[in-house]
């Protein structure tokens, strides 16, 4: 398999065709517009309406391992690690303890299935998660009330924006595997940073727009190994590391902590690494000037 993988990548034709390819799926880039949004249309997002109508379609696998999402279910426990360190760091938590994140309220945008809001609520913390698409959260809702210590997550259909508009915040925000997916980076962000409470906890997880990340992340996880369904991601819309902290700090949001995601094709398993590459994950604070 890894020898086709070569053979594909060394085609130029097959490069250029899913290279245009992403970019002809994307009219927008982090700092353009926000897309017009029929009035009809609730919650309002900053998904674009492609996106979501993407993930909807694919909506009722969130919890099968062996399914669309099986990339995020085999990450999820290295995402966690990371999650786990720097909150209890920033929180003064002790990692070892059973309910590290006890009284914390995190809200976890974009949350799909409930891949992570579920985990997080059982280490302790108060969870609200939120997703633009209703189908995800019926899936939520229908897998958190399986388990009492996930049965109390609060599942909206709803977006950042409109948390931002009924006041909400929270001690720390998640936002893993959403900011390429959306309309507008920069203002995103800016919600992100209002749901954060002064002194407050932001963790995000992307993809780097590099070469390396279109070869692996997009012509191989896409195209060749089947992990994921063809055109999930643009690579056109992907944020370098240095981009996310520019934004991440024109919001108010201090980059304190980056770490990239490694794969080991050998154990099938991911682990947290310097080579930010492809996947990285960044952890940051909110100014309270």
């Amino acid at each position: 398999m890894a020898a086709a993988f070569a053979n594909q990548l060394r085609n130029p034709n097959t490069i250029r065709r899913i290279l245009l390819q992403s970019y002809s799926n994307t009219t927008q880039r982090c700092f353009s517009k926000l897309p017009h949004h029929h009035p009809h249309t609730t919650p309002i997002s900053s998904l674009k309406d492609n996106e979501l109508a993407k993930f909807a379609a694919i909506s009722d696998t969130w919890w099968d391992s062996e399914g669309p999402f099986k990339p995020l279910h085999v990450m999820n426990p290295t995402r966690l690690a990371f999650i786990r360190s720097t909150l209890c760091r920033h929180f003064k938590r002790d990692p070892n303890s059973v309910r590290p994140l006890e009284g914390l309220k995190i809200v976890d945008v974009g949350c799909g299935g409930g891949i992570l809001s579920e985990p997080l609520a059982r280490m302790g913390a108060t969870v609200t998660g939120v997703d633009a698409v209703e189908k995800n959260i019926k899936i939520a809702q229908l897998h958190a009330d399986m388990d009492p210590t996930t049965s109390n997550i609060e599942f909206c259909c709803t977006t950042a924006e409109k948390l931002v508009e009924q006041g909400r915040q929270f001690d720390a925000v998640m936002a893993l595997e959403v900011i390429e997916h959306v309309a507008e980076p920069a203002e995103f962000c800016k919600s992100l940073s209002a749901l954060t409470i002064g002194e407050g906890a932001t963790v995000i997880s992307t993809i780097n727009r590099s070469m390396r990340a279109f070869a692996t992340a997009i012509v191989g996880a896409e195209y060749i190994l089947g992990w994921l369904p063809k055109g999930t991601h643009q690579w056109s819309t992907f944020l370098t590391p240095m981009e996310l902290v520019l934004i991440l700090q024109r919001a108010g949001i201090n980059v304190e902590e980056m770490a990239g995601f490694e794969y080991n094709p050998v154990t099938g398993r991911w682990s947290l690494s310097d080579d930010i590459s492809v996947n990285f994950i960044a952890y940051g604070t909110k100014n309270t000037a």
